[in-house]
């Protein structure tokens, strides 16, 4: 892999080197995490399916998410993200997953939780490492930072 590599390109062959299978798990998103893993070619050896889970009802019915935690903490928190990853996982029979939650904007966001505010939960091998992180920009920013964050906490996670 050339040094000029994309981080998509630098992601889809750390899982073909390891013979993974990967699974996404979006909300604030909206699939362009698995539509940027989707640009590299031969990325179908790699991954099967994905996720958009925008409701909380999707979040809870598709990847498991418990329904207490959606109540008690919100969506954006860093245990709906570890779920999401952990029940992309499973769904999928991945070795792999990423997941992201967060608020993109422009509305949405409140003192405790404000609109750039995402969690990243990255599934690999078994455990599962969460981040918070503070993005800015309108809501085409925050989400192609998210993107970017998510690409490269799942790169550290596969070394």
């Amino acid at each position: 892999m050339s040094e000029k590599a994309s981080l998509e390109e630098r992601v889809v062959e750390k899982l073909k080197e390891k013979g993974w299978q990967i699974v996404c798990a979006e909300s604030c998103t909206g699939g362009m995490l698995a539509s940027t893993l989707v640009n590299v070619a031969g990325v179908s050896q790699v991954l099967g399916e994905s996720y958009v889970t925008y409701a909380n009802s999707a979040k809870e019915k598709l990847l498991g998410v418990s329904r207490d935690t959606l109540e008690r903490l919100g969506a954006v928190s860093s245990q709906v993200a570890e779920q999401m990853a952990k029940g992309a996982a499973q769904k999928a029979g991945a070795q792999a997953a990423i997941a992201v939650t967060g608020i993109a904007g422009p509305d949405g966001g409140t003192p405790d939780k404000p609109v750039g505010l995402v969690f990243i939960g990255c599934f690999a091998d078994g455990k599962v490492v969460v981040t918070e992180n503070h993005f800015e920009g309108n809501r085409l920013e925050i989400r192609r930072q998210t993107v970017k964050a998510a690409l490269l906490q799942l790169l550290d996670c596969l070394e």
